[in-house]
């Protein structure tokens, strides 16, 4: 099995952090976004990870070269940002066999091991959710088997939010509906979107079902990738057990770096301090510390703060990227 984790995007949404870095090496529980996604393929054989990146995209290289190198991984380069669709079929020409689609901002938790026995040609893993209307969904017959997939629906009826996590058993044949969607100038609301592709195939026999997730947590936005972390520490990336707290202190659960030093502070709960911080007589909660930043005198909440920022005084929930400077006004 081959997996494409298409992250060619510019984060927008994440400025001013995706400034400087891609939207996947943003710090979440102590590790990058790209890391946890990465950490779910453990029990899964893998004969290669094609990477989609654009922006910044060396840096992707850089880190998987650092913490994964071990696996092996292809890097092919999204020049043009025309959809989703254009940013899988790059990695046509290497594929022979099953695949797995995953998007990187997707942080889901499942039972990977189960392909080995898949009977279907294809999953789609899904979510039910609140409002439909910003995803995809997947409409299902009597039988259990996905009819239709809708980008961004216009109502309400149906809520199996399709969660960005695919399985074809037939890579090939995912290519080919790719090709064909492109060639024919297939596109909803002004872009090639997969779910387009895909309903070509569902059209053509495709027997396509669903796999329920309870856990879908999503790092495209401030307040998610805050979602997220905050769910990530409450399972299982706590550390506070191994954190020296002299003058500090600690409300579980936090993730702290072991090189980040911490003075006569209030830390947590889901606050995560990355590498080389330094924190002095400040309250912090709910918020991600980038590395190498300083904060003194102050109180942060619902806070994410970039690398080597230098944060002080006032209560504050604030977004700021790397090298700023908060409080020197």
């Amino acid at each position: 099995m081959k997996i494409i984790i298409p992250m060619a995007g510019f984060g927008s949404r994440l400025r001013p952090h995706t400034f400087s870095k891609p939207k996947p090496l943003v710090n979440v529980a102590g590790k990058p976004v790209l890391g946890h996604v990465m950490d779910m393929f453990t029990d899964l054989p893998v004969d290669e990870f094609i990477m989609i990146t654009g922006y910044l995209g060396e840096q992707i290289q850089t880190y998987m070269a650092q913490e994964y190198g071990h696996l092996k991984a292809r890097f092919l380069v999204q020049e043009e940002l025309n959809g989703q669709s254009p940013a899988v079929l790059l990695a046509s020409e290497y594929i022979d066999g099953p695949i797995l689609i995953v998007f990187v901002d997707t942080l889901i938790e499942t039972d990977l091991t189960q392909l080995a026995g898949e009977s279907a040609d294809a999953v789609a893993w899904v979510k039910a959710v609140d409002d439909p209307r910003r995803f995809g969904v997947a409409e299902l017959n009597a039988t259990g088997y996905v009819t239709r997939l809708i980008e961004k629906p216009d109502s309400m009826e149906n809520n199996l939010a399709v969660v960005g996590f695919y399985y074809f058993k037939d890579g090939p044949r995912c290519m080919q509906a790719l090709e064909r969607q492109i060639a024919e100038n297939i596109q909803t609301k002004g872009e090639y979107y997969l779910a387009d592709a895909f309903q070509l195939l569902l059209d053509n026999g495709l027997k396509m079902r669903v796999e329920q997730v309870d856990v879908w947590e999503d790092c495209g936005k401030p307040e998610t990738v805050l979602h997220t972390n905050k769910y990530l520490l409450d399972n299982g990336h706590d550390n506070s057990a191994e954190i020296e707290t002299k003058s500090v202190i600690i409300v579980p659960p936090v993730n702290i770096h072991p090189t980040a030093q911490i003075h006569d502070s209030v830390i947590g709960p889901h606050v995560t301090i990355a590498a080389g911080c330094r924190v002095t007589n400040s309250i912090i909660r709910e918020s991600i510390i980038d590395d190498g930043a300083h904060i003194e005198d102050t109180m942060l909440s619902q806070s994410l703060i970039g690398k080597s920022a230098h944060v002080r005084g006032r209560f504050r929930v604030i977004n700021v990227g790397d090298l700023s400077k908060v409080g020197f006004e």
